[in-house]
């Protein structure tokens, strides 16, 4: 009972200390991991040593990382890891040993003996998955081109790390070190993970069934704690860690159609944890060794984040990328991760780090950890100022062929981005005859879309010679369909000194981000996340058997409030709601002109509609040609079809107008 209490009394110290420090950095819009590290810092037994039980805390932290780890593994999945196969297996390849072969020789030059060298190299190749995953999901830049790159990378590593702790006691000398040794313990766990893979694909799913057929959401979720548990302890049993137990559990549960329900429910235990993981790391740092060792530590520090974003940054430009995404991938990666804290406390007890370079290793990492979320807000100014200043000549005239001809474009439609909307307006664009052209980032999607004809270029629509190539100048509609909300900015504002007249359109996300993109000179702004909310009432009312000409109606009259208030934050909202009421009454109707009709052979002068009824006529087809808001001169002919727009009584009496003999 005494060290229950002396827990849970270090429990409220922990969260005590924590909950002000991460207000105060949330209200200064500071990253709240560096919060957590912080306060752990000043609570812990290196600090004012406020926590008793800190095995106990450190315990819990574990259970936060397998938490953490089960969850990153749900948001992946094997068919994901496999249609991201070039840059999981090319740039995470390259990224980790690049990484671990530079800082193994940095080692060994430095005179470490080479079984630590090498495990130096384990440990400052691996990066925080968690930092970048919450870094790029509140920079709303986790479907960006160098988002997406930098977490196939971090899969890869963490991928990485299966033999990395097998070779731990290899790297020992406790194991032995010949090369039969190395393979029998490698393909042994290999194997065991293979068929945990195999068993928990073949048997998880029939189980699931049955639990969710029981409709009980505490069997769900202990089940769901169970296998992610369960695995842990299997991969730890055959000599693993068991936060990698946990990350193949998620990865197997989220090919599952009920992931995004474990998501759900194990999100709030992963949160808490996960917390006390990071705090439980700042509890891990001597402040009176980082004192009194602080050149060394400095040294590691720099070297760290440089020497893993340059080489994070060579690894990304072998994929492709340009100089801009590159950079912005290596400051996202330039920061040590949690695995490599699992790596560092299994090679510690084994020799292969002493206690002063535990200490500088944890110093060095926590430092790196901290600088890495403001890393990442500047990431966007280095790659364009990089891009600017450093562009070589190479990549100029990479570009300039591949845009061969696209300057003899005119009055055509320029899209930014190849994914699903981007294709999808291609593909009409080409069935009805309009000129246009593709700028995507990604260089394989380029090869496989020009390969089928497709008029695409590899270019980044944030640099003057791109834009002009495909001849902004010249352009009607410039469409910018890409999930880079930094990238779309800088577009918008360049593509609107260049050519003042194209109409701009621009695909978002989010709302808040409408009335920024319409300062910088985009002419139409479509948030995500309003036009689901128009299409989810909209299905709603079909649901219910609302009519068709009441459901657009309503999503007339939404869009116009929810697009200017955002136009317009200065207009009151009783003038908008009036303007709204006003404009719910009015309707349009199509009229056709028919044999006998009295308006045929007469003009809309003369038979003076809006003065008779009310109404108006805003267009008239003739022959599939449209003339838009026809004047008076317009003379009427049989077949012809008129567009009338008024309230249902002002329409009724133009129709009766328009037909009576």
């Amino acid at each position: 009972m005494g060290e229950t209490r002396s827990l849970l009394q270090d429990l409220l110290v922990l969260l005590l200390a924590a909950v002000p420090i991460v207000f105060f950095f949330r209200r200064f819009n500071l990253p709240s991991i560096v919060g957590f590290m912080l306060a752990g810092v000043l609570i812990g037994p290196h600090g004012l040593g406020l926590i008793r039980e800190a095995e106990a805390i450190e315990a819990l932290a574990e259970i936060g990382v397998v938490l953490l780890l089960f969850s990153i593994g749900l948001e992946f999945s094997l068919r994901s890891i496999i249609d991201m196969k070039r840059a999981v297996l090319l740039g995470g390849g390259l990224q980790v040993g690049l990484t671990a072969a530079a800082t193994t020789l940095i080692a060994l030059l430095a005179g470490r003996p080479f079984g630590q060298a090498i495990f130096f190299g384990f440990l400052f190749a691996v990066s925080s998955t968690t930092i970048l995953l919450r870094s790029y999901i509140e920079r709303a830049e986790i479907d960006a081109p160098h988002g997406r790159v930098a977490v196939s990378i971090s899969l890869f590593q963490d991928l990485a790390t299966i033999p990395m702790m097998l070779l731990i006691p290899v790297l020992s000398g406790r194991s032995g070190a010949s090369p039969a040794a190395i393979l029998s313990r490698l393909g042994v766990a290999l194997l065991a993970v293979g068929l945990i893979i195999f068993a928990a694909r073949a048997v998880v799913p029939f189980l699931l069934r049955h639990i969710v057929a029981l409709r009980s959401s505490e069997v769900f979720i202990i089940f769901i704690v169970f296998v992610g548990l369960g695995t842990a302890w299997l991969t730890a049993e055959i000599g693993l860690s068991l936060a990698l137990g946990a990350f193949i559990a998620g990865l197997v549960l989220s090919e599952s159609e009920y992931s995004h329900q474990i998501v759900a429910d194990i999100l709030p235990f992963r949160d808490v944890f996960n917390s006390i993981f990071f705090i439980s790391i700042g509890m891990l740092l001597s402040l009176s060794t980082l004192i009194a060792d602080w050149p060394t530590v400095l040294v590691w520090t720099i070297a760290l984040i440089v020497g893993k974003a340059a080489l994070a940054f060579v690894a990304v430009r072998a994929l492709g990328r340009s100089l801009r995404i590159s950079l912005m991938t290596g400051l996202g990666l330039a920061q040590i991760g949690e695995f490599s804290f699992v790596l560092a406390q299994a090679g510690y007890p084994q020799g292969l780090l002493s206690a002063a370079d535990y200490q500088r290793f944890i110093a060095a990492s926590i430092l790196s950890m901290i600088a890495s979320p403001f890393l990442i807000e500047a990431a966007p100014r280095l790659g364009y100022f990089l891009q600017e200043r450093l562009s070589g000549r190479k990549e100029d005239e990479e570009d300039e062929a591949l845009s061969a001809g696209a300057e003899q474009l005119s009055d055509h439609v320029i899209i930014v981005g190849y994914g699903l909307n981007g294709r999808n307006l291609a593909r009409v664009l080409r069935r009805t005859g309009i000129p246009y052209i593709v700028i995507e980032l990604n260089p394989d999607t380029v090869h496989e879309a020009a390969a089928r004809g497709e008029r695409i270029i590899y270019g980044d629509a944030t640099r003057r010679e791109v834009l002009h190539r495909v001849g902004v100048e010249q352009a009607r509609v410039l469409v910018l369909a890409i999930s880079d909300p930094t990238a779309t900015r800088h577009a918008v504002q360049l593509a609107r000194q260049l050519n003042p007249r194209v109409h701009i359109i621009v695909r978002t996300r989010y709302m808040i981000e409408l009335p920024e993109l319409l300062r910088l000179g985009a002419n139409d702004v479509i948030p995500e996340e309003f036009e689901t909310s128009i299409e989810i009432f909209s299905r709603v009312l079909r649901e219910y058997g609302v009519a068709r000409h009441e459901i657009q109606q309503h999503v007339n009259e939404v869009r116009r409030e929810g697009y200017q208030m955002l136009r317009s934050p200065s207009l009151p909202l009783i003038e908008a709601e009036e303007l709204a009421a006003a404009l719910s009454s009015a309707a349009t109707e199509t009229v056709l002109i028919e044999e006998g009709s009295p308006a045929a052979g007469k003009t809309l002068g003369q038979l003076d509609l809006r003065r008779m009824t009310g109404a108006t006529v805003i267009a008239a087809i003739r022959d599939g040609q449209a003339e838009i808001n026809p004047g008076p001169e317009y003379t009427l002919s049989v077949g012809d079809v008129l567009i009338l727009l008024g309230n249902p009584r002002q329409i009724a009496q133009a129709v009766e107008h328009l037909s009576r003999n």
